[in-house]
């Protein structure tokens, strides 16, 4: 056997570790030496094969059976995250659900999906296994530029954050009759850009109000496409779902199972203003959703205690344990009531409760419907086991409702629609009266007034008084609401001398604090009320 037959090949070295093969080299020199002049050279393998589609320069795995991306060669904390996600297992879901279709496969791989290529790309262009799963560049682009020149910034396959085009965003996969997330989120709130306040003084409102500067204020400080640009976005699919993977459910950046309210997802937001504080704006709620739900909310009412937080909640009770979420996104199938096939499957991005449906059964963003089943759906009610059917659910919220229109309007109503407590006659109720006769107990910027703290929980309770109210109609917390503004007439009488409300106001303050007293005695001590 020659010299050089003995030696390892480059292919053989590439599995050998760097310190055992220095100890070979020193062995081979001195065959080396005794064989002749042949130069032997030995080369680590790069972190990056060539791309199966070249015309693309989509790169997919370095290492298929293990699942090792190329990206994540050199982003192993992303690779880590990442291989924890449906993502990763993407190709082999389809696969195992027996009715895998040839389009299937373009939300299951690496192709012009997802990154914008104009194109048919990756799995599409050649069906190569390293392209199986939907891996980083199925968000960020073909690699293969970036690992030649990696420092190159023009190189960066940057992901983007905005759904503007669909076809460079999550909505080229997540949408269609069985995943309509783009079209439903679409037709959200969450997808509204609100000029006055991305454009406000106080730079405070954009943590909440534009994507990119909500995922800064929760320290993300992943880069994309439109991180440093001048304009707004929405809160788009990105900014609650972490692209890379999290430990929470459905890749939720935080968790929304925990009544904590710093790290509830929905209540990083939902939960600005819930009770008031002395001078201008701070009189009026905003965004009280999460302080109403946990039963931290609203203005308490001279005699009022609250010995326990979660005592008067009843959303927010063990029996809802996903909270916001519980109600809010309801993931439903549609079926056609004639043969019972599938028609459409809802998500639940729309994030409404009790969302309207259309003829055919799916839910809309529309708002004006009867708040009754069929015209609403009332499943979200259904889950805790609370109401044993929609029929009964759909009872309930016209009873809450009932119960605080009478309240609300012993307090203050807006005869003129122009949300602003005017003086008895153009407004009326307690509010219009002390308007009149006492304006300065609405109007200082020194301390909250009874008055203003009446105010504060009509505006969060009332319906249709307020636009940043609750606005949840009493669901969130019916005991609370129907207390807390129970308890403002009985204030509003004792503090300023105003007339009885008629019996059929008086019997509900008397029923809504008996119910409080039961749930919690001390919520009102007797001394405070008056007949």
């Amino acid at each position: 056997m020659s010299c050089a037959s003995q030696l390892p090949t480059e292919s053989r070295t590439e599995a050998i570790p760097r310190r055992q093969r220095v100890v070979a080299a020193a062995a081979f020199a001195l065959l080396l030496a005794a064989c002749g002049t042949s130069e032997i050279i030995y080369r680590d393998r790069l972190p990056f094969n060539a791309a199966p589609d070249a015309v693309s320069g989509l790169l997919g795995y370095y290492t298929v059976n293990t699942k090792q991306t190329t990206c994540g060669n050199c982003h192993a904390g992303h690779q880590a995250d990442w291989s924890s996600t449906k993502h990763a297992g993407a190709f082999q879901t389809l696969a195992a659900s027996g009715h895998a279709t040839a389009a299937c496969y373009a939300c299951h791989t690496v192709n012009e999906r997802g990154n914008g290529l104009a194109a048919p790309a990756g799995w599409n262009a050649k069906a190569d296994s390293a392209y199986q799963d939907v891996q980083c560049e199925s968000c960020h682009g073909p690699g293969t530029k970036h690992v030649a020149l990696p420092d190159t910034r023009a190189n960066w396959p940057l992901a983007r954050l905005t759904l503007t085009n669909a076809s460079k965003s999550c909505a080229s996969c997540h949408t269609g009759t069985h995943t309509p997330f783009a079209e439903q989120w679409a037709a959200s709130g969450h997808a509204l850009i609100i000029t006055d306040a991305v454009n406000n003084s106080n730079a405070a409102c954009k943590n909440c109000h534009d994507g990119k500067t909500v995922l800064k204020a929760w320290g993300v400080t992943t880069n994309y496409q439109e991180r440093d640009s001048t304009g707004f976005s929405a809160t788009t699919c990105a900014v609650c779902h972490n692209p890379h993977g999290s430990t929470n459910d459905h890749q939720l950046r935080f968790p929304i199972n925990t009544p904590d309210p710093d790290q509830n997802l929905c209540m990083k937001c939902h939960l600005r203003r819930g009770e008031p504080v002395a001078g201008g704006y701070g009189t009026s709620p905003h965004a009280p959703q999460g302080f109403v739900l946990l039963g931290i909310g609203g203005y308490r009412p001279a005699g009022v205690t609250i010995d326990t937080l979660i005592t008067l909640t009843t959303h927010a009770s063990l029996a809802n344990p996903k909270l916001c979420a519980g109600c809010h996104v309801q993931a439903f199938d549609v079926t056609d009531p004639a043969t019972g096939s599938f028609v459409f499957h809802s998500t639940g991005h729309l994030f409404k409760a009790i969302p309207c449906f259309d003829a055919a059964g799916k839910p809309t963003a529309d708002t004006t419907c009867a708040f009754s089943p069929p015209a609403r759906s009332f499943k979200s009610c259904l889950g805790s086991g609370c109401h044993a059917n929609e029929a009964i659910a759909a009872g309930r919220l016209a009873g809450i409702r009932a119960d605080l229109k009478t309240l609300a309007d012993q307090i203050w109503i807006d005869l003129n629609r122009n949300g602003v407590i005017d003086a008895a006659p153009t407004d009326a109720g307690y509010l219009a009266i002390i308007k009149r006769d006492r304006p300065t107990e609405l109007s200082t910027n020194t301390a909250v007034t009874p008055a203003l703290g009446a105010k504060f929980n009509v505006f969060t309770f009332g319906e249709g008084r307020y636009a940043n109210g609750d606005k949840s109609r009493g669901v969130h917390n019916p005991f609370l609401a129907r207390a807390l503004l129970a308890a403002n007439i009985t204030e509003l009488r004792t503090v300023y001398a105003l007339p009885a409300p008629p019996a059929q106001v008086q019997a509900a303050v008397d029923k809504a604090i008996g119910d409080a007293q039961a749930r919690q005695p001390k919520f009102i001590r007797a001394a405070a009320t008056v007949k």
